[in-house]
């Protein structure tokens, strides 16, 4: 096994190079911090900064992740939508809760969060799918997500008889087999790089009404 492709362990100079990294303040309200760190993570992250990896399990009890994209988070939970026929779809229908995590490179800071998962209104779905691009919108009427492809040409082919129905028309409508899923955070964990391994986490989790916390070893 070749360890040339893998970054070495940071020296004392190059942690003494990247300077002081903050600690996490404490609290009792994790939406809010968590706002705070996503605000600070469009600024600094070049690409996709509500990226996220969403982790679920399948009828077999196998773990699957992937990375999707968060569209929304206030105190009912975080949202994202998807094809509900896809695998991560089929899966969250049948076992309604997940894990997600964040990492925001730039910031050396993660998230990570657990929780039950639940279908957005279809109100709620179709005001976010009206405001993706057109093609956007035709693409996800086009494509039956995670199931097999034949040939690229096929799903092409597609695109393009929808096309010519709708064209870049703003009333391309929701599929009704694509929509949104909401996760109820229980437990949410952040997580601050400092040097020589010596991080600051800090884990929340719902008791009654509210949030306990508590610090963790690194």
């Amino acid at each position: 096994m070749s360890s040339s492709l893998i970054p070495p362990t940071p020296s004392a100079a190059d942690y003494a190079s990247a300077g002081d990294r903050p600690f996490i303040p404490e609290t009792t309200d994790p939406i809010g911090l968590f706002q705070s760190w996503m605000a600070e993570a469009r600024a600094a992250e070049p690409n996709d900064s509500n990226a996220m990896s969403l982790a679920t399990v399948d009828a077999d009890g196998h773990p699957d992740v992937r990375i999707v994209l968060l569209k929304g988070v206030d105190e009912a939970g975080f949202t994202f939508f998807t094809n509900l026929e896809s695998a991560k779809g089929v899966q969250l229908a049948a076992r309604p809760s997940a894990a997600l995590g964040f990492h925001w490179k730039t910031l050396r800071r993660q998230v990570r969060i657990r929780g039950s998962v639940t279908r957005v209104s279809d109100g709620e779905a179709d005001t976010y799918f009206a405001s993706r691009a057109a093609q956007s919108r035709i693409s996800a009427a086009a494509s039956d997500q995670s199931r097999p492809l034949a040939d690229r040409a096929v799903f092409e082919q597609r695109i393009a008889e929808i096309s010519t129905i709708y064209g870049d028309s703003p009333d391309i409508p929701r599929p009704d087999f694509w929509g949104g899923f909401r996760l109820a955070p229980t437990e949410i964990e952040f997580w601050q790089d400092q040097a020589f391994r010596m991080h600051d986490r800090l884990k929340l989790y719902r008791k009654g009404d509210g949030w306990v916390s508590l610090r963790l070893y690194p």
